[in-house]
């Protein structure tokens, strides 16, 4: 966004307020357009009320799952996603709204919902997934599935028993025979 100076920085009686140059805003809607064009689910929440210190422990857990979340303008978002596949989302942009996505339609939905049991003050109000906009049940839902990374784990668990199998079969013939013949030799000398 740039670096804040007084010259980005209005004073008015009680409240400091932040303005943002036109260039940065036309940058921030194309880079949040691009993210969500490479995200295949979107988790809008309300965020008020949380501490910086929880805000940054969910900002943590998400980027740990592969995540994103940013709190955003909401006039700046519907801009951004109005060319996207999460365009009918755009209706749950009101009041202090923030966003999870990721090209893992789990692992937003996953820490959003964890999070939300956690903290009354963060409360999921809906999202969009590969195109249609779900609700609260589909996200409860979505975040009872394994993520990738577990899915991808259990492949690679998958695929590789049948190869350790393959392998102590491969071997075992082998084993027999060599304890076979320990047997006998022991046997022979004993008879000696």
């Amino acid at each position: 966004m740039g670096s804040l100076t007084l010259a980005n920085i209005r004073f008015l009686s009680n409240k400091t307020e932040v303005i943002v140059k036109r260039s940065e805003k036309k940058d921030f809607v194309k880079n949040l357009k691009e993210d969500l064009d490479q995200s295949s689910s979107v988790i809008v929440t309300e965020y008020s009320g949380l501490s910086v210190s929880e805000s940054e422990s969910l900002r943590k857990e998400m980027r740990s799952q592969g995540a994103k979340f940013k709190v955003t303008k909401n006039r700046l978002t519907k801009l951004a996603i109005a060319e996207t596949q999460f365009k009918d989302i755009s209706n749950l942009f009101k009041g202090p709204t923030a966003i999870a996505y990721s090209d893992d339609p789990i692992a937003p939905a996953k820490v959003a919902v964890t999070f939300e049991k956690k903290y009354e003050n963060f409360k999921i109000l809906g999202g969009g997934y590969n195109g249609e906009k779900i609700d609260k049940e589909k996200i409860n839902f979505l975040a009872s599935l394994p993520s990738l990374d577990e899915l991808r784990g259990k492949i690679i668990g998958l695929i590789s028993a049948p190869a350790q199998k393959i392998a102590s079969i491969a071997i075992e013939p082998g084993a027999q025979l060599a304890r076979l013949l320990s047997s006998k030799s022991s046997n022979s000398q004993e008879s000696n």
